[in-house]
């Protein structure tokens, strides 16, 4: 005798029963009716179970707050153990220093001039050394005049501040550049060199393009509108004349006279018998003076 065993439930009726006549015997049907079967004794076990920890939990809550801590402790950890870990360490955790070998000759000239002259480690220099001749090329700006910039707006200090609010390397406006710190964690970015760098020379590349020339964006820069600022122009100048002397493999004097460009002031030739119009070095000498006593007397 053949039992018929309809595996949705219900009856086993019409085309059913005549599908199940021929297939009952099969072992292969017998073993997926047991799985069946089985499996329907499983789901209503687990159903009845659920049901008492549901009572038992709404019965016993110091039960129920034991269990609820317990899951929220196993989520976070799980969270933890789970996290991608990030591509680039923390700005804390960031060590910015480069090893002078690992730059082209070059840049590492550059380094080796700019350590021994501001007395600092050459490894950080290193590496502002190199993200500045990584940005130039994308602002068309020399390399040589944004390390010229830092180097005489804050000698390579990157905690260096001004009574009117400029901090870090390029010596920024935090307040006024605010919105150019936004994609680099804030304001508080500014101390950092990258950071600082990178804004700094955006606001430089910015000035020279709306001064149409060098002189006239260095002035921008520090806000010379209604001052000279020529003192500050004459330093930064020399600087940058010198640094591309260096990076060609030159032989260059940490106060090595330079020639300027004729468009920072123009001079008209003097008369015969009057003093002739002092020369770059002479200008250089005088700003550094001048700077030096201002500082002295405040």
């Amino acid at each position: 005798m053949t039992t018929c065993i309809d595996i949705w439930g219900g009856p086993p009726t019409g085309a059913r029963i005549d599908a199940a006549r021929g297939t009952a015997s099969h072992p292969l049907w017998l073993l997926m009716a047991r799985a069946w079967a089985a499996a329907r004794q499983a789901m209503a076990l687990l159903g009845v179970t659920t049901l008492a920890g549901i009572v038992l939990l709404a019965a016993q809550p110091q039960l129920r707050a034991e269990l609820e801590r317990g899951m929220a402790d196993w989520l976070l950890n799980r969270q933890a153990t789970l996290a991608p870990e990030d591509d680039e360490p923390a700005s804390a955790e960031r060590v910015l220093a480069t090893d002078l070998k690992e730059l082209p000759l070059e840049q590492a000239r550059v380094a080796h001039w700019l350590a021994r002259k501001y007395r600092v480690a050459s490894e950080p220099i290193g590496a502002l050394v190199a993200e500045a001749y990584r940005l130039g090329p994308q602002l068309r700006l020399d390399p040589a005049l944004i390390l010229a910039v830092m180097a005489i707006e804050s000698r390579f200090n990157p905690f260096a501040a001004s009574p009117m609010g400029a901090h870090g390397l390029m010596q920024v406006h935090t307040r006024v550049h605010a919105d150019k710190f936004e994609g680099l964690g804030g304001t508080l970015a500014t101390f950092d060199p990258l950071s600082n760098l990178r804004v700094g020379a955006e606001i430089l590349q910015e000035a020279v393009r709306r001064a149409g020339s060098i002189p006239g964006g260095l002035r921008l820069y520090v806000g010379a509108v209604t001052i000279d600022g020529r003192d500050h122009i004459v330093k930064v100048l020399s600087e940058y004349e010198r640094l591309k002397r260096v990076f060609s493999g030159q032989q260059v004097g940490f106060q090595a006279a330079v020639p300027l460009p004729a468009a920072i002031d123009p001079v008209a030739p003097a008369p015969p018998g009057e003093p002739t119009a002092p020369s770059p070095a002479q200008l250089e000498a005088e700003a550094t003076l001048r700077a030096a006593g201002s500082q002295a007397g405040s």
